[in-house]
């Protein structure tokens, strides 16, 4: 496997956590990424990578893979990674895209391992999740840890409904400062995102999780008081209709104690009962 540390020094760059640029250095970390995908046996024939930085991370990739893909919205990496793999590039098993992983279109891809810009990490998370393919992301701890928190804990709330609407969620390793180039402010995170149905159903799905998002900037009142303060995120036209028919238990619980069944439930009854105001 190619050095971490002679590819930065190939690449002729420095980590600038200004642009939140911040590069996976450690050996160890780097070689059991891949991993995490293998021991669940995910389809590795096309993986694809975001946030390629000076390619540590794709050449294990590629060691795994069929074919990778990488994204890449740095100019003068997207240019070394084309250098620094040329042969793969040549042999039709590396595809390099410069642009905003937010916006280019994304490649026909079996599954994703990925250190994310941490700045952007949840709007990617949330472009990877619909895709339904095994992911393991890099994040904040913090913000990882939210992602697979339980109802009733602190750390639960709109993020932990949102993800695991669409995954098993699993946080399987915490990654310290020192193995990033520069170190980042915070500890890092890996996790593993198995995609599966969820174990209930939800009428429309942008307004469940639109009505999740409402109910949570309310989180520390009752579920009564939050569905009839945030219609007008929610957009629901008549959220005392919603109250009225709700299930009294439900009702006085915090949104931080509802499970993500509870929140599909409510939001069904409330396309039920009232209108929204975006038709």
């Amino acid at each position: 496997m190619r050095d971490p540390d002679g590819l930065i020094a190939r690449a002729g760059v420095r980590g600038d956590p200004d642009r939140d640029q911040h590069f996976l250095i450690d050996d160890r970390v780097l070689d059991r990424l891949p991993t995490y995908l293998t021991e669940i046996d995910a389809d590795t024939s096309h993986i694809l990578e975001i946030g390629g930085g000076t390619g540590a991370l794709t050449d294990r990739l590629l060691a795994v893979a069929d074919a990778v893909t990488v994204i890449e919205r740095d100019r003068k990496l997207a240019a070394f990674l084309r250098e620094e793999f040329a042969d793969e590039i040549e042999d039709g098993r590396l595809t390099v895209v410069e642009g905003n992983a937010l916006e280019v279109e994304l490649p026909e891809f079996t599954a994703s391992v990925s250190n994310l810009p941490y700045g952007v990490s949840s709007e990617i998370t949330f472009r990877l999740l619909p895709e339904s393919r095994p992911l393991v992301l890099m994040f904040q701890q913090e913000f990882a840890e939210r992602m697979v928190a339980e109802p009733g804990t602190s750390e639960y709330g709109r993020l932990s409904v949102s993800t695991q609407h669409y995954a098993d969620v699993e946080l399987v390793e915490t990654i310290p400062k020192e193995a990033f180039s520069p170190p980042p402010a915070v500890q890092s995170a890996v996790v593993r995102l198995a995609p599966r149905d969820p174990e209930y159903e939800v009428d429309d799905e942008g307004f469940f999780l639109r009505f999740v998002k409402a109910l949570f900037t309310q989180r520390r009142k009752t579920m009564r008081n939050a569905v009839r303060n945030t219609g007008h995120i929610s957009r629901l036209a008549d959220p005392d209709a919603v109250v009225d028919a709700a299930d009294e238990d439900l009702l006085r619980k915090r949104p931080d104690a509802v499970t993500p069944a509870e929140f599909a439930a409510l939001a069904n009854l409330a396309t039920d009962v009232s209108d929204r105001t975006d038709g």
